[in-house]
């Protein structure tokens, strides 16, 4: 795992100088060691930092050439299967690094040789005969890759921050209103958009090519292309084929020169992870959760590496200490971004990275087997009936408690061509497109990024099915894994993610739903496969994660936070919204309509970050 960063600039826009603030801006993400190539009279530079986990020496070091010298690579990411390419390809490898390997691939192969890859990886070589410079991504968007275009210039980065010490771009650089009101309505900006005008992400599953002054982007693999008419529906042989994917996964994600451990909440998807990471592993596994002192969060990943017998680390940590992190979430996430679960997984990198360099999570699993509410409300709502009825149903429900005058924001949508991100807003508790119309400022009001219509290959998705593709497409690429890559990366800890190599996500793509929920029981099949390793009853209880407790804070620790950035001065002064807007949703949440918290904290996170 690493850090790069680099820049074409046919005008010589950006020197080395340029070059080497930006690769030190992000030493974080690569603490051992440098790198720099740097081509003048083309306008080129390739940065590296990097922490090293697979060859230790300075050999595999980056940037690096290719043999024939005709090609040079910059590589953040692992790439699992790279015994196996240079076996395939016939290549005679010097290091046992896998950028040796991903390189001497793309010499033989060209752009073609990233459907060899398994692995997570944001890869740029520059061909020095050709000049051209190639930048992929990978198929799910694990790792970043972010890049300002102005129709001349290219630079590109694993964090944003990186491009903003450049300093042409920093003084240009514009706010995005469209990712405003996006970030409004999501709670976090769905890509290829960031905070920025010109300054964009990569999509997954894709490559550009910089050449001639011109910037092309090609897609060579996405979810919705890989779905089939045929479904896995026999429950024997999908178990079957579910675990023999989980192990081969598993046993890929282990190869390290480093120590490793799991990140262990003891839910399903993380305990599916360490039980077979166990299994497969000669040694004790070391484990890693984290509770807030006073409140027993951990004791399920307590009792679940207990009988797994693993090494584990259970760091408990004071409300005082999770509070003293609020402050880190934008410098570290360079933009707006409302997730409040970015601060546990912050202080769980930093502990586990006192005893290891590479951790396993388990992120995914939701996405792909079917475990969030969302994917229940979509099955309700597609109801015909419950679609004619929807208004006078919210405005029933609207008169009653918190909790079902929360329920009551689900009916609140325009129509079904959009209920996909309308059901994912509300899952969040934030806001109906109807409620940001009056909130927002009308300079941003812009059009929703998303695209709920992706068309697929194979046969016509269920609802459910649709809502699970979105939150692939979106909420886990451009939320959950910024927090991981992001929090992790912060204190130089690589994590790997077993449930998102291709081959699990394109069997889930095509697993019949019922075995997914089945009578009720979401992620069925999963679970079934878990319990051939750690008995049923260790999971026989309500879903419960590490949450931090907002509308208490919000309340008290934390209101001087709503007081400072949602002043009517700030708020009016910035201009994204009205403020008359935000004293009413301030009075109501002190009124004890506490469910609107998350909406206080996404309008203080917004104006703090543009403050």
């Amino acid at each position: 795992m690493c850090g790069i960063a680099g820049f074409f600039s046919p005008g010589r826009t950006w020197s080395e100088a340029d070059l080497r603030r930006m690769t030190r801006c992000i030493a974080h993400r690569g603490p051992d060691a440098d790198g720099f190539y740097i081509d003048q009279a083309s306008g080129v530079g390739l940065g590296h930092r990097r922490l090293s986990i697979l060859d230790l020496s300075s050999a595999a070091n980056q940037p690096m050439a290719s043999h024939s010298g005709r090609y040079q690579i910059c590589f953040n990411g692992e790439v699992y299967n790279f015994r196996d390419i240079a076996q395939q390809l016939d290549i005679q490898t010097h290091t046992t690094s896998d950028t040796e390997v991903i390189l001497e691939a793309f010499a033989k192969r060209g752009p073609d040789f990233v459907h060899l890859l398994n692995g997570m990886f944001a890869i740029a070589i520059y061909d020095t005969l050709d000049h051209a410079l190639y930048i992929f991504r990978d198929r799910v968007g694990i790792k970043p890759v972010i890049y300002y275009w102005n129709g001349g210039d290219f630079a590109f980065a694993s964090e944003l921050k990186s491009l903003l010490e450049l300093e042409s771009i920093n003084k240009s650089k514009k706010v995005d209103r469209q990712s405003i009101y996006n970030f409004l309505y999501a709670g976090y900006i769905p890509g290829p958009n960031t905070t920025y005008e010109n300054i964009s992400r990569l999509p997954s599953g894709s490559y550009a090519v910089v050449k001639d002054g011109t910037l092309e982007i090609k897609s060579y693999w996405q979810p919705e292309e890989k779905i089939t008419e045929e479904k896995f529906s026999d429950f024997a042989s999908a178990k079957k084929k579910l675990n023999d994917l989980l192990v081969s996964s598993i046993r890929y994600r282990m190869i390290s020169d480093v120590p490793f451990g799991v990140f262990l909440s003891g839910g399903i998807d993380s305990s599916t992870v360490t039980a077979i990471a166990q299994r497969i592993s000669t040694e004790r596994l070391k484990t890693f959760s984290i509770g807030i002192k006073d409140r027993d969060e951990s004791e399920y990943a307590r009792g679940v590496a207990e009988y797994l017998k693993t090494d584990h680390h259970e760091f408990r940590v004071s409300e005082r200490e999770v509070l003293e992190m609020v402050d880190s979430i934008i410098p570290a996430y360079d933009a707006p971004y409302t997730d409040s679960s970015a601060i546990p997984t912050m202080l769980v990198s930093r502990l586990a990275r006192q005893h290891v360099t590479m951790t396993l999570s388990g992120d995914g699993g939701d996405e792909l087997f079917m475990g969030y509410g969302a994917h229940v409300w979509a099955g309700r709502l597609h109801t015909p009936l419950v679609h004619t009825l929807r208004r006078p149903i919210g405005a029933a429900l609207s008169l009653m408690s918190n909790r079902f005058k929360r329920a009551a924001g689900m009916f609140d949508y325009a129509d079904r061509d959009r209920i996909k991100g309308h059901i994912f807003a509300q899952e969040q508790y934030l806001w109906s497109e109807r409620e940001l119309a009056e909130l927002v400022e009308p300079a941003y009001l812009q059009p929703i990024i998303f695209d709920e219509h992706p068309r697929t290959r194979g046969r016509t998705l269920s609802a459910k099915e649709e809502q699970a593709l979105f939150d692939l497409k979106y909420y886990l690429k451009d939320d959950l894994l910024v927090k991981v890559d992001i929090a992790s990366m912060m204190y130089s800890l690589e994590a790997r993610v077993p449930f998102l190599d291709h081959r699990i996500v394109e069997f889930a793509l095509n697993l019949d739903e019922k075995l997914k929920v089945h009578k009720g029981v979401t992620k069925y099949l999963l679970k079934e496969v878990l319990y051939d390793y750690v008995p049923r009853s260790f999971f026989d209880r309500p879903k419960r994660g590490f949450s931090l407790p907002l509308i208490k804070w919000l309340g008290t620790d934390l209101k001087y936070l709503l007081d400072t950035y949602l002043s009517r001065e700030n708020v009016e002064k910035l201009g994204f919204v009205r403020y008359d807007k935000v004293a009413e949703l301030k009075k109501r949440f002190e009124a004890g309509e506490d469910y609107l918290y998350q909406r206080l904290w996404s309008l203080m996170i917004l104006h703090k970050w543009a403050g």
